[in-house]
């Protein structure tokens, strides 16, 4: 493993933070089996983390002290160590995304266009939801949960999938990848707890939740989707035989890793739902003994 595992701070959680502190030097261009379609798919997926996970943490501080949930101490500790957790995953897509940049590729533009697209769609909803009650610290922390199901659930696909791990080739972006996998799966219901304590688990609060989902995935998707036209063609790979990459990868009915993020995906839409209705256990364990964890 390319990396120091250092645990700073376990905060009396049920999940440690580990800081990580990956070497990206040696890490090839095209890392990712040699093909610039899938590199790119996952660069353009990291540069959405700088800023997306600075939001998660903001939303989730924004709120801790609500008095619902402010004098819950296993909540409060929870919350903590997942504002770790984030800070940590931050901080190695910087590295990444910086390793990146070395090649020419201008993944800092991308993370400041991510920044953009959050502040803009932020307070766009939150104008739009004023007339009903709804504040910015709600929306916020609606999106912040909503997105952590996808984060959680792209995560647990990754560890699942054998042909995704085949394909990640380099030792060190594959370590990256499934510790940062791990990790969104131990906290995957930190800011859910948060949501339902503050708001409850009424029709508002269903209708809320589920309303940012739809709209957090159309927003994902073309920003993505963005990312990684604008980082083919800027290298010049915007061709049949990167397009065929991505979509075996990502798409394929087989295979893709977002087509098998489906049935967990649509199970946010249940009434009733949590996070942890989705065992990921004995998954992470195996992981984690992998990992050395």
């Amino acid at each position: 493993m390319n990396a120091k595992v250092n645990i700073t701070n376990r905060a009396g959680a049920s999940f440690p933070v580990r800081r990580m502190n990956f070497n990206f030097e040696n890490v090839s261009e095209y890392w990712m089996s040699g093909s610039a379609g899938l590199t790119h798919f996952m660069t353009a997926l990291s540069a959405l983390f700088p800023a997306g996970e600075k939001f998660f943490i903001d939303s989730v501080r924004a709120v801790r002290q609500h008095p619902a949930i402010k004098d819950n101490e296993a909540l409060q500790k929870e919350i903590s160590a997942f504002i770790g957790q984030e800070a940590m995953h931050t901080q190695e897509h910087v590295g990444f995304n910086a390793s990146a940049q070395k090649y020419g590729h201008d993944v800092a533009a991308l993370e400041a266009k991510t920044d953009t697209v959050i502040q803009s769609f932020r307070k766009i909803f939150a104008k739009l939801a004023k007339p009903a009650g709804i504040t910015q610290e709600m929306i916020d922390l609606t999106a912040t949960t909503a997105l952590e199901h996808f984060t959680a659930t792209i995560a647990s696909e990754l560890l699942r999938n054998p042909h995704i791990q085949e394909l990640m080739s380099d030792e060190t972006m594959a370590t990256m990848w499934a510790w940062h996998a791990i990790e969104e799966n131990e906290h995957k219901a930190v800011a859910y707890d948060v949501f339902e304590g503050v708001f409850g688990r009424g029709l508002k609060a269903y209708a809320l939740r589920t309303i940012s989902l739809s709209l957090a995935m159309v927003i994902l998707f073309i920003t993505q989707s963005y990312f990684l036209a604008r980082l083919l063609r800027e290298d010049k790979q915007l061709n049949i035989e990167s397009l065929k990459d991505i979509y075996t990868y990502a798409y394929s009915p087989s295979k893709g890793i977002i087509t098998g993020m489906g049935k967990e995906m649509l199970a946010y839409f249940k009434p009733g739902f949590h996070p942890n209705d989705l065992d990921t256990v004995g998954l992470l364990a195996n992981w984690k003994a992998k990992l050395g964890f």
